[in-house]
């Protein structure tokens, strides 16, 4: 931890840092209830009571399931280019904008092209989202606490996920799709309140107004000498980076430490994105019906969510003490040996053998929990931290553009697989995905708990 972080920590307050990341934070709430909406309405979609009037087909649903990742894909470029051009702070509100939009569209006559394009508004929020918000929480808060910060987009998620499952469950579609839509508007509106981040600020040479935010949100006067030292850390960062010409990407590997860290973050967010839990969210009741589980249905999709929470609520706790490195390594081990268990139970299943019935969903929420408690907030925390704020924004719109195609690919291909080789086949390789994860994170991440981006990267040239 920074001496800085220590002295703001004692003289001042970090409730407002707190505030800003909930708030922010709210497009996560609002990407579960959009994720999460598929699962408990698959049967109706595909019924004859259907809100399009008649049954989507096969392929039909395939899109309105998919098209999401595929169009977060492109959300996280745009979106990245308005927060490096308008601010951070305004690319969190458009992303609240493009949220809500998907819900309305919902809420007029629904058709197949409807519920595609209401997809595709929920897929460029998610990737504006997952793209920002990092980025956001990051510049507004102090080291020793952005850890803790950053994994609330979890909790916040994993939240969305369970209410859409409960709503879904009790309620009739179109009440649900009235209250979902108040979330991604009370975050537009509360948004309009916080402040811009202090290192977009000094980006755009507001010196002045960058101090003024930096002492509000520690709680200090803007003469102290942790607000100073802080705006002198941000400048002199900003400074150096600007003498290095044309930041582009062919400029960002021609620097070593930046490739390095580049690729290693690109392999994780690959297994992030096809590690099984965005196949498990989506297509849940159709895969607890295949293990032979026969509990019943809304208990079946509320345990799934209701184990995330608990698992974020741990991953809180845990990040700011392991660090991120070995709790994101231990999240991937347990995951490939979960998602390997629920394999051979498949197969088992699928030639005919009895299988303890239990054994299903413990691997399931086993392989969900680990997912929530780093493999999903992990990721993103790192990557806040491993780059300077001069090429954060592109680095991680690339990176993370592969991480919603991965999830495209892992979407859009497991019900072909199955059909094909059986749903044994897609968890083995799920399993393989995760252990990959785990050996990148063991042995090539290097830990960033609390270090400065210069801290990070004289390790990354270590290595």
């Amino acid at each position: 931890m920074s001496q800085t972080s220590e002295e703001s920590t004692k003289k001042g307050h970090t409730y407002l840092q707190w505030t800003f990341s909930i708030i922010s934070n709210i497009a996560y709430l609002n990407y579960g209830l959009q994720n999460g909406w598929i699962s408990p309405f698959a049967k109706k979609l595909q019924s004859e009571d259907s809100p399009t009037g008649r049954p989507l087909t096969s392929t039909e649903f395939y899109w309105v399931a998919s098209v999401s990742s595929l169009a977060a894909m492109f959300g996280v470029s745009a979106f990245a280019a308005l927060a490096d051009g308008l601010g951070r702070k305004i690319g969190v509100v458009a992303v609240a904008a493009v949220q809500a939009l998907c819900w309305i569209i919902k809420l007029c006559p629904s058709t197949t092209v409807t519920l595609i394009i209401a997809r595709i508004c929920s897929g460029l929020g998610a990737g504006g989202a997952f793209a920002i918000v990092p980025m956001y929480i990051k510049e507004i808060s102090q080291n020793n606490i952005r850890g803790t910060l950053g994994v609330i987009m979890t909790m916040s998620q994993n939240s969305g996920y369970l209410i859409m499952y409960s709503m879904g469950a009790y309620m009739e579609y179109y009440t649900v799709l009235w209250i979902a839509a108040v979330p991604p508007i009370l975050n537009l509106l509360l948004m309009l309140f916080a402040p811009e981040s202090p290192a977009f600020l000094l980006k755009k040479g507001k010196v002045s107004e960058a101090t003024e935010v930096i002492a509000g949100l520690r709680g200090l006067n803007i003469d102290d000498n942790v607000v100073l030292n802080e705006i002198n850390e941000i400048r002199n960062e900003d400074d150096f980076y600007k003498s290095i010409p044309n930041i582009s990407f062919f400029g960002i590997f021609k620097q070593p430490v930046w490739r390095r860290g580049f690729l290693i973050m690109f392999v994780i967010i690959t297994t992030h994105g096809l590690n099984g839990v965005f196949t498990i969210v989506t297509y849940a009741s159709t895969i607890l019906r295949a293990s032979g589980i026969t509990l019943n249905p809304e208990l079946q999709l509320l345990s799934i969510p209701a184990f995330m929470i608990i698992s974020s609520a741990l991953s809180i706790m845990l990040v700011e003490r392991m660090g991120r490195k070995f709790l994101l390594a231990g999240t991937y081990i347990v995951s490939a040996f979960s998602c390997g268990t629920l394999a051979t139970t498949l197969l088992m299943q699928e030639n005919g053998f009895a299988t303890p019935g239990w054994l299903p969903i413990v691997a399931i929420v086993a392989t969900v929990s680990c997912y929530a408690a780093g493999i999903l907030p992990l990721p993103f925390v790192i990557m806040s931290e491993m780059f300077n704020f001069q090429i954060r924004a592109k680095v991680m719109s690339c990176i993370i553009t592969t991480g919603w195609l991965m999830s495209f690919v892992q979407a859009a291909s497991y019900g072909p697989i199955t059909e094909i080789l059986g749903s044994s086949a897609a968890f083995y390789f799920f399993a393989f995905v995760n252990f990959y994860g785990a050996v990148t994170a063991l042995f090539f991440l290097p830990e960033t708990k609390g270090k400065s981006v210069e801290e990070i990267e004289f390790e990354l040239k270590a290595k």
